[in-house]
């Protein structure tokens, strides 16, 4: 039976050795930590699985990140990833499992909309996630549009144009 933990109770050194053991030591490169960049994930939405002897063996970062319209307007959006597994425990159903408590804890959080950069035949079937409404949406390095995913979990809608960043609060002086 897979216990699913707060991503908190475990440490950062744990968190990133499990991270580049999943995805390599040149995973910082990657867009997707462009768009976050200098944001701390979100502990309501992000999770850890230990195995049998208690050994962090996936997590799941979720982040506070925006779409900034040419207009200047910011729509916050939730980015869901990265969805790591230690290699050994890979097709296990740890990722799907982490996967089934976002959505969950989303919905009922009434969050604003999930995205991710991912495989849209995959998360799409499982999930909902779709590339059917972020076609006017951009970022800031490279990807390919049809693995720029969004699930919509309040009933709101999606914004239609602009830049994923991250989401910074600003203050008027």
């Amino acid at each position: 039976m897979t216990h699913i933990l707060p991503l908190d109770s475990q440490s950062d050194s744990a968190i990133d050795a499990l991270l580049d053991a999943a995805f390599g030591m040149d995973r910082r490169g990657r867009t997707a930590y462009t768009i976050r960049a200098g944001m701390h994930w979100l502990p309501e939405l992000s999770y850890a699985v230990l195995d049998d002897d208690g050994v962090l063996a996936g997590t799941l970062q979720s982040w506070p990140v925006a779409l900034h319209g040419p207009d200047g307007a910011t729509s916050p959006l939730v980015m869901v990833g990265p969805v790591a597994v230690r290699p050994d425990h890979q097709s296990s159903g740890l990722g799907r499992a982490m996967m089934d408590a976002v959505v969950r804890d989303a919905r009922a959080q009434a969050t604003p909309p999930l995205m991710m950069i991912g495989d849209p035949e995959y998360y799409g079937r499982f999930w909902g996630f779709s590339a059917a409404g972020t076609g006017g949406w951009d970022a800031p390095g490279p990807f390919e549009a049809r693995r720029l995913l969004a699930l919509i979990v309040d009933g709101g809608t999606l914004p239609d144009v602009g830049m994923l960043g991250p989401r910074v609060s600003r203050r008027v002086a």
